[in-house]
C-alpha cells in the first residue's frame, strides 16, 4: 500500500504542475521558460522511473526461478534494477544502439516492456557483465509488434514471450561465459513459467548459432529493425525442443 499511495501522490503532483507551470509566462525571459519546461520533463522521467523500478521488481518477486545457479541472479530489488539500466545505457553507447533504444534518463536505459519482464543477470564477484529479459505478453504487447505483429501467433499459443535486451559488457569472438548463462537463463525462465513460445529478433549474421540450438524458425527476415540499418530476423523459439547441442553447451 505505501508504494502504491506513493505512486498515486506523485502523479496527482504531476498533474498539480502540468497544469501550473505547463503555461509560458509572458512577463518572464525565454531562458526561465526554457528551464522550467525542463525541469518539468525531468520530473515526469523521475515519476515514470519510480513506476518502471517498484512493479518492474513486484513483477519478478512472482517469476518462478532456480535461485541454485550460481552467477546468475533474477532480480530482487531496485539497487539491482538499476545496475541493470546502467548496463544497458553503457553497452548500446559503446555499439551505437541508442538510436532504436535510446535512455529515457541519461545513463539509465529502460522502457514500459521491464513492468512485464522476468529480468536477469551474470554477475562475478559484484560485477554484473551481462543480462537479458524475457517479456511477458501484456496489454503493452511486445516491442516486435512495432515492426511485425505476433496477432496471428497469438491466436495460436496462449502464452508467449519475447526475449530482448540480451546484453554482454564484454565482446568476444566465440561464446563467452555471460552468453551461455544468459541463454540458460532464458530456457529456465520458459520451462518453469508455463510459456508457450518465446520470440526474438537477431542480427541475420547470428543465425548460424541460433539455429543450433533446436526449436527455432524463422518468422520474418528484415532490411532493417527499427532504427538499426542492419539485416535481421525475428525468431520463435520453444526451448522445450532444445537440441543436443543446446543441452551440451548450455545446460
Amino acid at each position: 500500500m505505501v508504494n502504491i499511495n506513493k505512486n498515486l501522490v506523485l502523479r496527482d503532483l504531476e498533474e498539480l504542475l502540468n497544469s501550473s507551470f505547463s503555461k509560458t509566462l509572458d512577463y518572464m525571459s525565454d531562458d526561465f521558460n526554457i528551464e522550467q519546461k525542463h525541469a518539468l520533463e525531468m520530473f515526469k522521467k523521475r515519476i515514470f522511473l519510480e513506476e518502471i523500478v517498484e512493479e518492474t521488481v513486484t513483477f519478478n518477486k512472482n517469476i518462478t526461478w532456480d535461485f541454485s545457479i550460481k552467477n546468475l541472479k533474477i532480480i530482487e530489488n531496485a539497487e539491482e534494477l538499476i545496475r541493470i539500466f546502467k548496463l544497458r545505457s553503457e553497452v548500446y553507447k559503446n555499439i551505437n544502439y541508442q538510436k532504436e533504444f535510446p535512455d529515457p534518463i541519461e545513463g539509465l536505459n529502460f522502457d514500459i516492456y521491464d513492468k512485464k519482464s522476468a529480468i536477469i543477470f551474470y554477475h562475478n564477484n559484484n560485477i554484473i557483465s551481462g543480462t537479458t529479459r524475457l517479456i511477458f505478453d501484456s496489454e503493452f504487447k511486445l516491442p516486435t509488434d512495432k515492426i511485425y505483429s505476433f496477432d496471428t501467433i497469438r491466436k495460436k499459443y496462449e502464452t508467449i514471450g519475447e526475449l530482448s535486451r540480451l546484453i554482454v559488457k564484454h565482446q568476444q569472438k566465440g561464446l563467452n561465459l555471460e552468453f551461455k548463462y544468459l541463454m540458460k537463463g532464458a530456457y529456465l525462465l520458459f520451462m518453469l513459467n508455463k510459456i508457450d513460445l518465446t520470440l526474438l529478433g537477431i542480427k541475420k549474421e547470428h543465425y548460424k548459432l541460433y539455429e543450433k540450438f533446436g526449436g527455432n524458425s524463422i518468422i520474418q527476415e528484415l532490411d532493417n529493425y527499427g532504427n538499426l540499418d542492419l539485416d535481421a530476423l525475428v525468431l520463435s523459439w520453444n526451448p522445450a525442443e532444445v537440441s543436443e547441442f543446446f543441452k551440451k553447451i548450455f545446460l
